[in-house]
C-alpha cells in the first residue's frame, strides 16, 4: 500500500497544474438570422414604402457596424397605419367571438417559441444584449406573455365580475430599446385579448426584432391591420400621440418623454398607461444570506448592462455587514465577462448607443467630481463598439447625482443603513418608485417593508424576477397603470354596467 501511494504522488508531481480557468469562445452563429438590406413599414399586414420617403440606419452597437436601412414615417405614414387599423377594429376583429381571437394570440405564442433560437441572435445583434439574457429571459417571456394572454382571452367577464367588457378601439404603443421584443408582447398581447387593434413604433435603436414580429403575424394569419408597426424617432411617437384616430396610449421610456406625453394629452379623453423611469433600492439587512444577496446585486444592476428601468441601482447594505458584503461584491465583479453580445459565456454586453454610452461617462464622472469612490474591476474592452466597465461607487452621499438621476447603464452606488426606518426612509428618497428589493431572512420584516417601501414591485430575496401573471408599474415619476396580469388588461377594455 506504501509503494501504491509513493507511485501515486510521483505522478501527481508529474500531472500538469491548471494555473487559470478561462473559458473557450464559445459564439452564437449569426446564419439562423436574414436581415434585409432595408425595410418599410408594416400597415394593413404587408410591407409598405414610407410615404416621407426618408430612411436611417440601424447599427450593431457591439461593432459599429449597419445592420439595415429603416424607414422613418412620418404624419401621414402614422394616419395610414391608424386608419388600418380602424378598419380592422370596425370590421372583423372587434366582433370575433373571443375564443376565435385567442387562437391567434396561441398561434404566435408557438410561434415565438419555434423561432426563438432566431430572435435572440437578433435581440443581440440589434441591442447588444448577452445571447444568454435574450436566449434565457426575453424570448421565453416574451411567448409567455401571448400565451397567458391568450387564455383571457374569452374569460374577460372573469377577469372583471358584474360589469361587461369591451374593446377600446385602437391602441397606440411606443417601446422602448432595453427590452424590444418582450415590451412589444407586454403591448401587443393584453391589447389583442380585449379586442383592440393596434399601432405600435419600436425604439429608434432596435427596430429589428419588431420588424421580424411582422413575419410571425403573417404566419399566425392574423388579419391585416390588426396589428401595424411603424419604425422611426420620436417624431414617429409624437404623430401616433397626437393623431385623433388613436384611442389609447402606452408608453415605456423616459419620464421626460412620458411627461410630454401627458401634457399633450391632457383634455383629450385618450387613455394613457406611462411605464417610466426608476431609481430603485436593493436593501440588504444584517440576517440576510450574503452570497445569495451579492447574487441578487449583481443581477440587479449588471444584467442587460444596467439597461434596466428597475435596475438595483442604489445599494443600501446594514452598517454591520458593509465590509464583508462590499468585499464579497467587488470578488463577483471580477469575474465578469465583458464583451461579444453573441458569446455565450458574456455577462455584459454592450452600451446600446453612442449616445446612451455618453451619458452614462458624464454621470460616472459626476460622482467622481462630487467626491464618491470609484472601483471597477480589471477589465479588457473590445477595441470597437460601445462599452463601459462594470462600476461601483462607495462613500456615496444621497444629494449625488449618481444617487439621484437614473443612469440606465452597468453603475451602483452603495450607501449604509442602521435601522429599518433610516432603509425606508432613504430608499423613499427619489422622483421614482418603480421598484426595490429586501433582502432578510424574516418574513414580518420583509411584509413590513414592503408595505412601507412606496415602490410598484418589491422583490423579497431575489431581484429581477418577472412573471406574465404578475403586474408590473410604478408610481411617482415612475408612471401609472399597470402591465401584466389581470390589471394588464384594464387598460384596454371599457367597463359597462351589467
Amino acid at each position: 500500500m506504501t509503494e501504491r501511494k509513493q507511485d501515486v504522488a510521483r505522478r501527481a508531481d508529474k500531472a500538469p497544474m491548471a494555473t487559470a480557468w478561462d473559458y473557450a469562445p464559445a459564439p452564437e452563429a449569426r446564419d439562423i438570422v436574414r436581415i434585409q438590406e432595408r425595410y418599410g413599414l408594416f400597415i394593413g399586414g404587408k410591407f409598405v414604402e414610407p410615404l416621407s420617403g426618408e430612411r436611417y440606419t440601424t447599427i450593431d452597437p457591439a461593432r459599429e457596424e449597419p445592420l439595415s436601412e429603416v424607414a422613418q414615417a412620418n404624419k401621414a405614414d402614422v394616419n395610414r397605419a391608424v386608419k388600418a387599423a380602424r378598419g380592422a377594429f370596425e370590421g372583423a376583429w372587434s366582433k370575433l367571438r373571443p375564443s376565435e381571437r385567442a387562437k391567434y394570440l396561441f398561434r404566435i405564442a408557438r410561434i415565438l417559441q419555434e423561432r426563438s433560437r432566431e430572435f435572440a441572435v437578433l435581440e443581440s445583434l440589434n441591442g447588444g444584449k448577452p445571447i444568454r439574457e435574450s436566449r434565457d429571459v426575453d424570448v421565453p417571456l416574451a411567448a409567455a406573455h401571448f400565451f397567458y394572454y391568450a387564455g383571457w382571452a374569452d374569460k374577460l367577464e372573469y377577469a372583471f365580475p358584474n360589469r361587461r367588457p369591451r374593446p377600446i378601439g385602437v391602441a397606440g404603443q411606443i417601446i422602448p430599446w432595453n427590452f424590444p421584443l418582450l415590451m412589444l408582447a407586454w403591448k401587443i398581447a393584453p391589447a389583442l385579448a380585449a379586442g383592440n387593434t393596434v399601432v405600435l413604433k419600436p425604439a429608434e435603436t432596435t427596430p429589428l426584432t419588431a420588424l421580424l414580429f411582422c413575419d410571425v403575424i403573417r404566419q399566425a394569419e392574423l388579419p391585416p391591420g390588426v396589428v401595424n408597426i411603424v419604425t422611426g424617432d420620436g417624431r414617429t411617437g409624437a404623430e401616433i400621440v397626437a393623431h385623433p384616430g388613436v384611442d389609447k396610449i402606452a408608453f415605456t421610456g423616459s419620464t421626460e418623454v412620458g411627461k410630454a406625453i401627458q401634457r399633450t394629452l391632457a383634455g383629450t379623453g385618450k387613455r394613457l398607461t406611462l411605464e417610466l423611469g426608476g431609481k430603485a433600492a436593493n436593501i440588504i439587512f444584517d440576517d440576510a444570506p450574503l452570497d445569495q444577496a451579492v447574487e441578487g446585486i449583481i443581477n440587479g444592476i449588471y444584467f442587460n448592462q444596467g439597461h434596466v428601468c428597475c435596475a438595483g441601482s442604489r445599494l443600501f447594505v446594514q452598517e454591520s455587514i458593509y465590509e464583508a458584503t462590499l468585499a464579497k461584491l467587488k470578488r463577483r465583479m471580477k469575474t465578469l465577462r465583458v464583451g461579444d453580445p453573441l458569446d455565450k459565456n458574456t455577462d455584459v454586453g454592450a452600451i446600446n448607443s453612442k449616445q446612451q454610452l455618453e451619458k452614462i461617462t458624464s454621470l460616472v464622472q459626476s460622482g467622481i467630481d462630487e467626491g464618491a469612490e470609484l472601483y471597477q474591476p480589471p477589465c479588457t474592452l473590445p477595441e470597437r463598439g460601445y462599452w463601459f466597465v462594470p462600476t461601483v461607487f462607495t462613500n456615496v452621499a444621497q444629494s449625488y447625482r449618481i444617487a439621484q438621476e437614473e443612469i440606465f447603464g452597468p453603475v451602483l452606488s452603495v450607501l449604509t443603513f442602521r435601522t429599518p426606518d433610516e432603509a425606508i426612509e432613504k430608499a423613499n428618497n427619489t422622483p421614482y418608485g418603480l421598484s426595490a428589493g429586501v433582502w432578510t431572512e424574516k418574513g414580518s420584516r420583509i411584509l413590513a417593508m414592503a408595505q412601507r417601501l412606496r415602490a410598484g414591485v418589491v422583490w423579497a430575496n431575489t431581484y429581477n424576477r418577472f412573471d406574465p401573471a404578475s403586474p408590473f408599474g410604478g408610481y411617482k415619476e415612475s408612471g401609472f397603470g399597470r402591465e401584466g396580469g389581470r390589471h394588464g388588461l384594464e387598460a384596454y377594455v371599457a367597463l359597462d354596467d351589467t
